[in-house]
């Protein structure tokens, strides 16, 4: 560990001594003309840069306001370059002024404002490129990162920091983990899991929209492109920073005895969450009951259905129970739910008029079908009622099941009051005898009965 400690602290010397020197000389060239006027002129455009962009963000962000119709990814950029207007104009003043100074005089004489503007555009570009990583620590710190090895890359310095970066690690067994192997594979995983996140939602965005595919093949789909991506970025990442990925193989074995011993009902509901999207027994959308549980399904996970009920609860069910278990789907080949419900009326009641009247308020409910009108039978004759049957259609299962029932039996209350149709309920006759003292014992004879005391006369 001493002569590795050593041998960082010699390369550390070196680079520093050669940053003085360079140091040195950058301060002397200073004292020539046409590199001192290079320097006020980058100064005057930042001044102009920062003077502009006060004048034009207002205007650009109320732009942005009316458009409403652009896609999300555009209108973030959109917005970054809002925040960072000042150096997109500087950028946009300082190249075409390298450009023409090129033209009409010595290379040398634009030589500091080409390092300048070279550092703007890398940090500009960087800054845009970073947007697509969702986390922010990760973001920041890649965009710091970035913005540090573009500078050392345009100053010329990157074999002392790569060097330097390569003397700090340890060896574990016959690989050595350097600081600099580290750097490499954190910025390239990154960058690389950024893009494959990139492509799988554009993607993802793109499949939802092809009507042939089912909604439950979109999700198949969709989860397939994710984890062929998000693979790829992990191998290649790792291949290129230099990692043996033979050792996989052995990883590999191990999952595979622990999901024989200890992962069956994770294995087992992946497995059943393949099959639900390729079977197409249930989509995003389908309206199910399983058990207690009654509402639509919001999303299809690789573990479990997300199932949302009217209440607001959200029912996380393993994708195992869907397939062991009996489950309603009321919206499986079409949305067409046909409701029972069951109600009596008195013996005295034309049971034709009857029925007429039920079907024509069940009509005249929001949600009945007419298309599919509503029927009315006879189903028994009770002991102080005939009994009915009302069926009727919806195509709106997730609007709920007992609020339509209420409606339906709300409108028969009141069609059954306005054609003078009674509703009878059982009725009992409750007699009350008399008290203890006037029941008789056993054996012996009861009372006579007494005449009420008569009024006295005259």
């Amino acid at each position: 560990m001493e002569p590795q400690s050593q041998t960082t602290a010699a390369v550390a010397q070196e680079i520093a001594t050669r940053l003085v020197s360079e140091a040195q000389v950058f301060a002397t060239s200073l004292l020539r003309p046409w590199n001192g006027y290079q320097i006020v002129i980058a100064l005057i455009l930042m001044v102009v840069a920062h003077l502009a962009a006060r004048f034009l963000a207002p205007r650009y962000h109320h732009w942005l306001r009316d458009r409403d119709g652009w896609p999300k990814w555009r209108l973030r950029y959109a917005l970054m370059l809002h925040k960072r207007l000042r150096l997109t104009l500087f950028v946009a003043m300082i190249w075409p002024l390298i450009w023409v100074m090129r033209e009409v005089t010595w290379p040398s004489r634009s030589y500091l404002l080409g390092i300048v503007g070279s550092l703007a555009l890398a940090w500009l570009l960087i800054a845009l490129a970073t947007r697509l990583i969702v986390n922010d620590i990760a973001r920041a710190l890649i965009r710091l990162g970035g913005w540090i090895w573009v500078t050392l890359v345009i100053l010329g310095l990157t074999d002392e920091t790569q060097r330097l970066f390569q003397s700090i690690g340890f060896d574990f067994g016959d690989t050595r983990l350097t600081l600099w192997t580290t750097l490499q594979a954190m910025v390239l995983l990154t960058a690389l899991f950024a893009m494959a996140r990139f492509l799988a939602h554009a993607s993802a965005a793109n499949i939802s929209r092809v009507e042939d595919i089912s909604p439950s093949m979109r999700v198949l789909v969709v989860k397939f492109l994710q984890l062929l991506l998000y693979g790829m970025a992990l191998f290649v990442g790792l291949h290129s920073v230099g990692v043996d990925l033979t050792g996989l193989a052995v990883l590999s074995g191990a999952i595979g005895v622990g999901l024989g011993f200890g992962l069956q009902k994770v294995v087992s509901n992946l497995v059943s969450g393949i099959i639900i999207l390729l079977d197409k027994s249930v989509k995003p959308g389908d309206v199910i009951s399983l058990g207690e549980t009654f509402g639509w399904i919001n999303a299809l996970g690789a573990r479990y259905v997300s199932v949302v009920t009217r209440d607001g609860k959200e029912y996380l069910i393993p994708n195992e129970d869907l397939i062991t278990g009996q489950v309603v789907n009321w919206s499986h080949s079409n949305d067409f739910v046909r409701l029972d419900i069951y109600f009596g009326t008195a013996y005295g009641d034309d049971p034709h008029l009857v029925r007429r009247i039920a079907i024509e308020a069940a009509q005249g409910v929001d949600r009945v079908l007419t298309q599919k009108p509503p029927v009315c039978h006879i189903v028994g004759f009770g002991d102080s009622s005939v009994d009915y049957i009302l069926r009727f259609w919806i195509t709106d299962p997730t609007g709920g099941l007992t609020n339509i029932r209420g409606n339906v039996y709300l409108a028969l209350w009141d069609a059954f009051r306005a054609h003078g149709v009674s509703i009878p309920f059982p009725q009992r006759e409750v007699r009350m005898l008399g008290t203890g003292q006037d029941i008789p014992t056993e054996g012996q004879a009861p009372a006579p009965a007494t005449a009420p005391p008569t009024a006295p006369k005259g």
